[in-house]
């Protein structure tokens, strides 16, 4: 099963690597102004990623660590961006051995 999706659907503490920046079916002005901003903020195809915060209405905008920045996006255009997230074990998500139920 693939764990691939857009950066949007990411949730705090996610973490992974861009494997596509942009929609390569778009071409219009507004999609590569968008796709151009992600490149130049170091949202490129192979940059790890890990969603730090999200905003208390709407859970925008969302802060992400990128490599060794700090950034902050709204969904929207994260939703540019698709990630191949990683599955978090137990010990690193922060859980206490004793409060997961099985």
């Amino acid at each position: 099963m693939s764990n691939t999706r857009k950066l949007s659907h990411a949730r705090k503490g996610d973490r992974g690597v861009i494997v596509q920046v942009g929609d390569h079916g778009r071409h219009d002005d507004h999609a590569m102004e968008l796709e151009r901003r992600l490149l130049e903020l170091g949202f490129v195809e192979g940059a790890r990623v890990e969603l730090l915060h999200e905003g208390l209405f709407g859970r925008d905008p969302i802060a992400m660590k990128v490599d060794d920045m700090r950034v902050a996006l709204r969904r929207h255009e994260a939703a540019w961006l698709t990630v191949r997230f990683e599955r978090v074990s137990v010990a690193e998500a922060g859980y206490d051995s004793q409060e997961v139920v099985a």
